[in-house]
């Protein structure tokens, strides 16, 4: 028994969690923590997902802020001149290496619904970079025809544009368009049309042909519409290539299925099969035909945020994670605060204090004694967290603490938690990497990717 998830499930599911974020009827935080060493050598080790690993990370978890947008994301496949790009395909599962869409440097993007080729039926280099806006496909002079689909507005190309992703969304066509950007893609989705066959994909060229052949295009509709019509090209006795006719004329509308027949051309045993567009039409949802089941989530920690992020000599962290709702220490609730710190923290003698440095080790005088890592020193207060490797034995009022310099101090206040019920809320990303030192005039552009 073998079985799949489909993308419009992978779809729907991104789609939930997208209208938590966007109405907030769930909390979605980012937070970064562990200051203290992985080992050694500080080789980042693969993160495992066991409940000990989501336990650790919260135990090391520094700070929180919230999301402060989503959007859908697809992989970045630039435009380059030179390069060979596929069409866009309604047999080919997830995106292929050799894509069928691109991004270029005007923040445009566009689909290939046809490839060029040559003579032989090979494939050509693209060496014209599809431009405009029109919402009609359109051919350049290297012979790929191309569909413009929607351009990244600023604010989006800012939030969730990467090395690795580009945003893509849909704009509610029952709403307002906010900006020129989203009016442009309206455009695109409203002229969308339902059904078109294509592509026409050889399967088997057959053997003995001396001229084109007639292709016949025959299938169930869902609506009256115009006729698909596609012409052959013939070498060395087999067909190489079927292309569409231009998408106003050619490719027709309302099919629901397609057989191609191949007639004629004195030869026989060639096979090729229909590639029909999404139920809706190109450029209506463009998630659905790039495939989008990736979400990314960005937040924007600048500075201290307040006192709720670290920063300073040898403040860092080695983990971001993605957290929906994590609880306020004061009550119990789903934390609605826009940032928050996650330690908990010790008051002690300011001398003491004054001579701790952070990644330090603290231990008290009970047995076993209680160890913890120090996060930052403020006045006589030290927010510290503990680890598997430090055991996680309770400090306590009065309590005798020593430094690794064998300084020594009193608890003079009982430990407390800062902004975050420690342990709470869903911990649904974990990313291991390098140490990432915080300095107080900085900002962190921090985006996570979630991808079914």
């Amino acid at each position: 028994m073998s079985a799949i998830i489909t993308d419009p499930f992978k779809k729907q599911f991104m789609q939930n969690i997208f209208d938590e974020v966007t109405n907030l009827t769930g909390r979605y935080y980012i937070g970064i923590g562990k200051n203290d060493q992985w080992n050694a050598t500080e080789t980042v080790p693969a993160p495992i997902d066991t409940p000990r690993t989501i336990r650790e990370a919260q135990n090391a978890l520094q700070s929180v802020k919230a999301v402060a947008g989503t959007s859908f994301v697809i992989p970045r496949r630039n435009w380059s001149s030179g390069s060979v790009y596929d069409a866009f395909d309604d047999n080919v599962a997830a995106i292929p290496t050799n894509s069928y869409y691109v991004l270029t440097e005007d923040n445009q993007v566009y689909i290939c619904l046809q490839q060029s080729k040559n003579a032989n039926g090979a494939a050509n280099v693209s060496t014209v970079k599809p431009t405009g806006t029109t919402n009609n496909a359109f051919t350049n002079s290297d012979g790929y025809t191309w569909k413009f689909l929607y351009a990244l507005s600023a604010a989006n190309a800012s939030a969730f544009l990467s090395a690795n992703f580009v945003p893509i969304q849909v704009i509610d066509s029952a709403g307002t368009a906010s900006n020129a950007i989203e009016t442009q893609q309206l455009g695109v989705q409203d002229s969308a049309v339902a059904g078109r066959i294509l592509n026409i994909a050889v399967t088997n060229g057959g053997t003995g042909y001396t001229s084109a052949p007639t292709i016949t295009l025959t299938g169930n509709t869902r609506a009256v519409g115009d006729s698909a019509q596609a012409t052959a090209t013939v070498a060395g006795g087999s067909v190489v290539k079927i292309e569409m006719l231009n998408e106003s004329s050619g490719s027709g509308k309302n099919y629901d299925n397609a057989t191609v027949t191949i007639t004629g051309g004195g030869g026989s045993g060639a096979i090729a099969r229909a590639i029909i567009g999404p139920p809706n039409g190109i450029g209506k949802d463009p998630r659905d035909e790039l495939k989008a089941t990736s979400l990314m989530f960005n937040a924007k920690p600048s500075g201290t945020e307040g006192g709720d992020f670290l920063a300073g000599t040898n403040v860092d962290f080695r983990q971001v994670m993605l957290i929906k709702n994590p609880k306020d220490s004061a009550n119990g609730t789903t934390l609605t605060a826009t940032t928050g710190k996650a330690l908990r923290f010790l008051k002690t003698d300011l001398t003491f204090a004054g001579n701790l440095a952070v990644d330090e080790l603290i231990f008290n005088n009970t047995v076993p004694p209680a160890k913890a890592y120090v996060n930052q020193v403020s006045d006589s207060d030290v927010f510290f967290h503990q680890t598997d490797s430090t055991g996680y034995t309770p400090f306590g009022i009065g309590d005798t603490l020593t430094d690794e310099q064998g300084n020594t101090g009193t608890i003079n206040v009982a430990p407390a938690i800062e902004d975050l019920l420690n342990l709470s809320g869903d911990v649904l990303y974990i990313e291991n990497r390098a140490p990432v030192i915080r300095d107080a005039s900085q900002t962190e552009d921090i985006k996570v990717v979630v991808t079914l």
